[in-house]
């Protein structure tokens, strides 16, 4: 045993420094270090199968952990881009109430549909602007088409609005083509209205742009109301059968504009606008204050007789110089001598 063992070691050192000085045995140990990596490979197996089948079974549940999250990620990005598509509509819809405000004359304020009545015979919405803001009985409804009603009650914060469809409404309306006044009453459906007492013979055809003519002060005069629709004449009847379909959007629109009527004369409207041009032409500021408000006379001496200030009050400003320009003993003088002030004021 012993002797096997030392030839052993001899044999071993005598192979390492043959391998170490020669190049021999460099062929055997290729050769063996090909049989030494099959034998790894097979040794080194089972550690890559389970290595395999752990790597599978992880990608697996992260497949589907980051499948759920982009599945989550993508019902979001939809719910966000449908409310951008409604947002986007909004702001359509506001962009077209703004451009038709901007062609309103009297003061509007924007308010939005809040509800609807459910008795399916009335035709009348609630909006969210009440007497609070300033909203009364009667005022004029219309959104970025036409009108489309009127407020018929009201609340501290909200308006219930009567549409020009009811069955129980009317308004006076005129053809823009040629001025022919008619009544356009409300026939129950969203979608016609009907002319009344119009004579078989009037001039009015399919495609003629009904507005309001004002009568009544109820609403103001030119706004759109409907566009004819049907013209029926029968020779048998007095009057002819007239449909139109309202301009203003009813069972859609949901921002609405109030009208606010302007309580000026036409001749205060007519001062009024020719100031602000003059203003604007000279570069500045138009005036607050009206020019139809009177000014305030300050220049009455304080002892002018009670008679004296009340035919001096109304007076145009050419009366208030003369009188500033009147002696001061004139006011103190006693009644028996105002005959005498008028024929020195002549």
């Amino acid at each position: 045993m012993g002797v096997r063992f030392l030839v052993l070691v001899v044999l071993s050192v005598a192979l390492m420094v043959v391998d170490a000085r020669f190049t021999l045995l460099k062929p055997v140990r290729s050769q063996m270090s090909l049989v030494l990596m099959q034998t790894y490979w097979i040794t080194d197996l089972p550690q890559r199968l389970f290595q395999g089948v752990a790597s599978q079974f992880g990608s697996r549940t992260e497949l589907a952990a980051e499948n759920e999250k982009l599945k989550t990620e993508n019902l979001l990005l939809q719910g966000r881009m449908q409310k951008l598509a409604a947002l986007t509509e909004q702001n359509v819809r506001l962009r077209e109430l703004l451009n038709s405000s901007a062609l309103v004359n009297e003061k509007v304020e924007v308010a939005e549909l809040i509800g609807m009545d459910p008795n399916p015979f009335t035709h009348r919405i609630i909006i969210n602007k009440g007497e609070r803001d300033g909203v009364v009985l009667g005022q004029p409804v219309l959104d970025a088409r036409g009108l489309m009603g009127q407020v018929v009650e009201l609340m501290p914060y909200t308006s219930r609005v009567l549409l020009l469809t009811d069955t129980t409404h009317s308004i006076p309306v005129q053809v823009n083509r040629n001025g022919l006044r008619a009544i356009a009453s409300g026939t129950g459906n969203p979608e016609r209205l009907e002319l009344r007492h119009v004579a078989d013979t009037a001039d009015i055809k399919e495609g003629d742009l009904l507005v309001s003519s004002g009568l009544g002060q109820r609403f103001p005069a030119g706004y759109p109301v409907a566009t004819v629709k049907e013209v029926i004449h029968d020779s048998g009847q007095p009057f002819a059968i007239v449909r139109a379909v309202p301009t203003a959007a009813l069972n859609r629109s949901r921002y609405l504009l109030l009208v606010f009527s302007d309580s000026r004369t036409p001749e205060e409207r007519a001062n009024d606008a020719a100031q602000a041009q003059e203003a604007e032409q000279k570069g500045e500021a138009p005036p607050i204050v009206p020019a139809t408000v009177p000014k305030p006379v300050t220049s009455v001496p304080a002892t002018a007789a009670p008679a004296a200030a009340t035919a001096v009050a109304p007076a145009p400003a050419a009366a208030e110089h003369k009188v500033v320009k009147k002696p001061a003993p004139a006011a103190a003088k006693p009644p028996a001598a105002a005959p005498a002030t008028t024929r020195e004021r002549q």
